[in-house]
């Protein structure tokens, strides 16, 4: 599962040369935490290329006030909410890294050993005129199986473009088992009683 990443000034810095269309104004100083339901910078197929632009995190849910985060990569391709935007509406998020809670509700930190972007699979869907992602899961590599089941389906940086302008190569990259991940560990005191 992947329930929070963060972006920086660094993400986007490394994302110009990808793409063709960019707002060369984006800034995310330091570092900026993404939440569903909070835009972040996504990158997807505009006339035959790459192009990054706000996308709004989470598909709206079946009940109320929910929204679908996430989606397993496995079976993505077999379920009607998902099937058409695979084929079709692939993008992918760049972050400096993703979080997961361990059972004792400590918050860690996943990021690429070289500190580059870590870009994650996703696909979106067009609601009310405004374009909604959710990221790709699989199952969780030895860098993170013993804190979460599950995480991103985690793209090397030339696979980038094969995701998001090659059906083609779906089906494969869907299988991949994404690179090993650095990780660290914050003692948060989550509440006093």
């Amino acid at each position: 599962m992947c329930g929070r990443y963060y972006i920086d000034d660094a993400a986007v810095k490394a994302i110009v040369t990808l793409v063709r269309s960019i707002d060369r104004d984006l800034k995310f100083g330091k570092k900026r935490d993404i939440y569903p339901s909070n835009e972040s910078l996504a990158l997807y197929e505009g006339m035959g290329q790459v192009e990054a632009g706000w996308m709004k995190w989470g598909y709206p849910g079946f009940q109320k006030d929910s929204l679908l985060i996430n989606a397993r990569a496995e079976s993505a391709l077999e379920k009607r909410t998902f099937a058409e935007d695979i084929q079709t509406r692939r993008c992918v998020l760049p972050a400096g890294g993703f979080y997961e809670w361990n059972s004792r509700k400590e918050k860690c930190s996943f990021w690429r050993a070289d500190a580059s972007v870590l870009y994650m699979a996703g696909c979106f869907h067009i609601w009310e005129n405004k374009k909604c992602f959710v990221i790709l899961t699989t199952e969780a590599n030895a860098s993170v199986a013993g804190v979460h089941s599950r995480m991103p389906l985690v793209l090397e940086p030339d696979e980038v473009k094969t995701w998001i302008l090659d059906g083609n190569s779906v089906s494969e990259l869907l299988k991949k088992k994404p690179t090993l991940l650095e990780r660290s560990q914050e003692y948060e005191q989550l509440s006093l009683f």
